[in-house]
């Protein structure tokens, strides 16, 4: 069930979870039950089968990945195309660049970065968008808990631009950063 617990001392599960979870477990049913729809059609035997599996898919998404809360602003989310495409363009002609230069100034190699998301969901999420950008891709975490980020020009740390659009990524899908 949506936040269940653990269960008590009788072997009784934990009371029902919180508003979150329940919306998370309706929002994640009802969009379950389009794809279902989608794929499959709505006949009486779809719907026999696919009741069950939803259900059953609902549960198990709600296991392995807890709802958190997040206030997305559409309006941030919108600004975030704009800046992706340009700041992407400018990547690759800077990538590029270097690959073309006929004294090859590169200087691959790995660069700490200290995020503000915590583990999960969202910082993952800014990974993978980040991950996009050409010349810097998240390639993992150092021994000392830093991500670590492959970058063209180690000289260059891309930690302050990483950093910025963190903030801005964040921001836009309403999530909290760590702080200290």
């Amino acid at each position: 069930w949506p936040g269940r617990q653990g269960r008590g001392r009788a072997g009784l599960m934990a009371p029902p979870a919180a508003p979150l979870a329940w919306r998370a477990a309706i929002g994640r049913a009802v969009a379950l039950m389009g794809l279902w729809v989608v794929v499959g059609g709505l006949g009486i035997a779809h719907l026999l089968v696919g009741v069950p599996a939803i259900a059953a898919a609902t549960i198990a998404s709600l296991r392995l990945l807890p709802p958190q809360p997040a206030r997305p602003r559409p309006l941030a989310l919108l600004a975030l195309l704009p800046r992706f495409c340009v700041q992407s363009a400018l990547a690759g002609w800077q990538v590029a660049r270097l690959a073309c230069h006929p004294a090859l100034p590169l200087r691959p190699g790995f660069a700490p970065f200290r995020g503000s998301l915590p583990e999960g969901l969202g910082r993952d999420g800014f990974l993978a968008w980040s991950s996009t950008m050409p010349g810097t891709v998240p390639a993992g975490q150092g021994d000392d808990g830093a991500l670590l980020v492959h970058c063209l020009d180690v000289h260059s740390p891309p930690a302050p631009a990483m950093a910025a659009d963190e903030a801005r990524f964040a921001h836009a899908l309403g999530l909290e950063a760590k702080h200290g």
